[in-house]
């Protein structure tokens, strides 16, 4: 089992990283939101000038925000820098592309974007369409070593529901996931081979499997209701809030779609939503306030036990080893750790310290 951070894009932070990998972490995601946090390319940079050995990449980038060949471009450029280290997350945006009042991007859509990414990182001509037309494109001056592609990048999808899984059995490295029920993955994990069946394809031993989450160690005394386990996993619990209500609205709001987990303050969030003062076209910026960052005060009350316990580990050091060797035993090889902004590096430390060593 490896272990790896996530961590807001913001510039100053990129030391984070460092310290990641003097804590034994093997793997930084950083994500690409561009309407919240800073570039994610400069701190991949930064990082990866500044670090020896823990793999760096995107979590994630999707094709609305950047054009194919931009994409190829900066990561290949990250890829000079520490070569061999690097990866390149995707997905369809769910958060990028609605923070720029658009809808995520199609799967299809999806499909096209890493056809032409994964041609131009193994250094091929390929077709490329853009506005219409379709021209044949592939790096130029590879002798003056402006991007390495000699060092394989990985690309790995962030994918949920079952096309989207399927997807990533089909065309990826690897597979990035938000669960930490071994029902749900070992369905996901499934979904991935029926992707890679479709096209006759057998998955690699060292195709990647993640699933994100974040966690907390219970200190005596404490709960789930113990404000300190609220502040280190109130933000992850309140993204998956906040998705939860775009896919509720988007169903035509079926109360089928709303987690159970959620099911208890569903109707009180939907009436927190209505309440919001900027009109509905442009309510996603309120919808998606601290994004994965902060939980704002109108919202801390539905950060639930009954949620924290669905979407986080949260336990005694024995109980968090024992729900990561669930997942391992099904199939996953990593677990990424995404905690609030400003508790990421305590809840990085407890966890190397108290959980990490019964993996080493």
């Amino acid at each position: 089992m490896q272990f790896a951070i996530m961590i807001d894009s913001h510039i100053d932070k990129w030391p984070l990283i460092r310290r990641a990998e003097e804590l034994g972490y093997d793997r930084a995601y950083v994500p690409d939101s561009e309407m919240i946090w800073s570039d994610c390319h400069a701190i991949l940079a930064l990082a990866a000038a500044n670090t020896r050995r823990i793999a760096l990449g995107t979590g994630v980038s999707n094709p609305g925000s950047r054009l194919a060949p931009v994409t190829a471009c900066a990561i290949a450029t990250i890829n000079r820098i520490a070569p061999g280290r690097v990866f390149l997350g995707l997905g369809t945006g769910h958060t990028s592309m609605r923070l720029v009042g658009r809808p995520p991007a199609s799967l299809s859509h999806l499909r096209e974007y890493v056809r032409v990414v994964r041609a131009l990182l193994d250094g091929e001509e390929v077709d490329y369409p853009y506005q219409g037309q379709s021209r044949l494109i592939k790096f130029m001056h590879r002798d003056r070593a402006y991007l390495d592609l000699d060092h394989r990048i990985p690309i790995y999808l962030a994918a949920n529901a079952a096309q989207a899984t399927q997807l990533a059995g089909e065309i990826a490295d690897g597979w990035i996931t938000h669960t930490i029920d071994p029902a749900v993955g070992a369905a996901g994990l499934q979904r991935l081979q029926e992707g890679a069946h479709r096209v006759g394809r057998s998955l690699p031993a060292h195709f990647h499997t993640t699933f994100q989450t974040t966690t907390c160690v219970l200190r005596p005394g404490e709960n789930l209701r113990s404000e300190r386990v609220i502040d280190w996993t109130g933000a992850h619990v309140a993204c998956v809030l906040h998705i939860a209500w775009e896919q509720w609205n988007k169903s035509g709001r079926r109360d089928e779609t709303v987690p159970r987990f959620f099911a208890d303050i569903w109707e009180e969030y939907v009436a927190h939503v209505e309440r919001m003062s900027l009109p509905p076209a442009a309510r996603f910026r309120q919808i998606h306030e601290g994004h994965c960052t902060f939980v704002t005060a109108q919202e801390r009350r539905f950060i639930t036990p009954e949620a924290i316990a669905a979407i986080c580990l949260v336990g005694t050091p024995n109980e968090i080893v024992g729900r990561i060797r669930a997942m391992e035993q099904i199939g996953f090889n990593e677990v990424h750790l995404y905690p609030p902004a400003d508790c990421d590096r305590a809840v990085f430390e407890e966890f190397a310290q108290f959980v990490m060593p019964a993996f080493r």
